[in-house]
């Protein structure tokens, strides 16, 4: 899917509906929707030819205005796929090696974080949380990386997930317990 597909995918997940004009909208109305929207953004031009790279400065100044008046650390080379919604955004904080796949939802304060740990041989092994598709993740909670949320999760706010969790779980408390599998996943407006 390319990237501006993706910005497409987004707006449908804030808005149910999706057209460019409404996109449009959307960056100027919604300080959470901005900073996706810039993201995606950094990434096209990334992606494009040569001549465009040019452009990578200014996308990048862009990006970073918008994170912080979104008041979050949203890395834009975080790989992210489309359909993503930022509820709020407030606090939250992603590092760059993040994984994030098809219609997840991320609520305030949220945290996916980096994870070093020292291997038996003394090696540093540096891991980033991998959401699989229809994640949802509630206020507050914390993911350390090195881990993959299954698809179509729950992780209620204030959880700290260290450890891997199945598909189609709800998982709360510190620290985070699968305390129901087979749920339904919790997706708004759902891209295909």
């Amino acid at each position: 899917m390319t990237t501006w597909a993706a910005l497409k995918a987004d707006t449908y997940r804030l808005a149910g509906r999706s057209s460019w004009g409404l996109t449009f909208k959307e960056i100027l109305r919604s300080r959470a929707f901005r900073v996706v929207a810039t993201a995606r953004l950094c990434q096209a031009v990334s992606q494009a030819g040569r001549a465009w790279r040019v452009f990578m400065p200014v996308c990048k100044l862009l990006h970073r205005h918008a994170a912080n008046r979104a008041g979050v650390d949203f890395p834009w080379s975080a790989r992210i796929g489309a359909g993503f919604a930022l509820t709020h955004g407030w606090g939250m904080v992603m590092s760059p090696g993040a994984v994030i796949g098809r219609n997840v939802t991320l609520f305030h304060g949220v945290t996916l974080g980096r994870r070093d740990r020292i291997a038996k041989d003394g090696q540093r092994v540096i891991g980033y949380p991998t959401l699989e598709d229809e994640v949802w993740v509630g206020p507050h909670a914390i993911i350390t990386g090195g881990i993959t949320i299954g698809r179509g999760s729950r992780i209620g706010g204030g959880a700290v997930v260290t450890e891997d969790i199945p598909p189609y779980s709800i998982v709360v408390g510190n620290p985070g317990k699968v305390v129901k599998s087979g749920c339904t996943p919790d997706v708004m407006h759902p891209v295909p």
